[in-house]
């Protein structure tokens, strides 16, 4: 059960790019961030009230600033600029960027088959976003790549804060602190370039309304209160595995909303990732469960 929920909630956040695109065409990525956040961290916060201790809020606030406000603010700029699908798939890269950034600060050297594994990703990736076969927006690789370095150093931050302050605080806190510092820089953005927010705010429709509240409702309160509360029942294995939902659901959604259409060779190139990025996390879960079983064997051999 816990893996199919985490799988509804990378499915989830793999239809922002393509939800993004079809409701909300336009709108700034700072006031879409904000109206993203703010509002399901505050819904959040209603449902079950807390507040962090002094010494915490310097800590959150870091925390809200690059999981929330910069991450959101670069998720809408790729939203706005690639492909759903493109978008979707460059999410299945955080791990190889994980592994880096634990080999270069942590000095944690990382097993062959995920060096193997990073490497055959980096070379079908360069093959996918190759510009001489598919013409990509550089301002949305940019923001993909610097999103994918927010994860990383974002989710490294979390769980520097699991042991010491509940993991509610935390997501509810992060939502309403990042929300805040993107309506601010929103705010003043409108008064530089007010005719994009202009323009969005007076031409409002059921069609952004139902847009917005996807967005707050499903991919950020639900979706994120799914991610922290599974954060504690499952295993690291099991969350790679979910995560396999978000790029199908890039390229589902970006399939049925905005008419996406790649050759065989790329759709080749993306089940290749897609695969490949589950090599590692396959091997890992044969051996715990080769291991276990004979611990099994161990047990019951010296019973008898």
């Amino acid at each position: 059960m816990n893996i199919l929920l985490a799988m509804a909630a990378a499915f989830f956040w793999g239809t922002t790019y393509a939800v993004t695109q079809y409701s909300l065409e336009g709108w700034p990525p700072l006031l879409l961030g904000a109206i993203r956040a703010l509002p399901a961290g505050l819904l959040l916060l209603l449902i079950k009230p807390s507040l962090p201790k002094g010494k915490d809020w310097v800590v959150l606030l870091r925390l809200g600033a690059i999981n929330i406000a910069l991450f959101f603010g670069l998720l809408f700029i790729m939203a706005q600029t690639l492909p759903s699908a493109i978008s979707a798939m460059g999410m299945v890269y955080v791990p190889v960027f994980a592994m880096c950034f634990h080999w270069l600060v942590n000095k944690k050297k990382p097993a062959k088959l995920q060096l193997m594994s990073g490497a055959l990703l980096v070379i079908l990736a360069w093959q996918l976003f190759d510009p001489q076969k598919l013409q990509l927006n550089s301002v949305g690789l940019v923001a993909m790549l610097t999103a994918i370095g927010c994860i990383v150093i974002g989710s490294n931050l979390t769980q520097s804060l699991s042991n010491r302050i509940h993991w509610w605080t935390v997501l509810s806190w992060q939502l309403i602190l990042g929300g805040s510092l993107l309506a601010i820089l929103a705010a003043l953005q409108a008064t530089v370039y007010p005719a994009q927010y202009i323009n969005a705010i007076s031409n409002i429709n059921s069609l952004n309304i139902l847009g917005l509240s996807w967005l707050i409702l499903l991919n950020t309160a639900l979706a994120y209160g799914l991610y922290v509360w599974l954060l504690s029942r499952m295993t690291v294995v099991e969350f790679t595995f979910a995560g396999v939902s978000n790029p199908i659901a890039g390229i589902l959604m970006g399939l049925l909303l905005m008419g996406e259409s790649f050759n065989l060779h790329q759709y080749s190139l993306m089940a290749a990732i897609i695969l490949t990025s589950l090599l590692s996390p396959l091997f890992a879960n044969y051996r715990q469960r080769k291991t276990l079983n004979s611990a099994q064997v161990s047990t019951l051999s010296t019973v008898k």
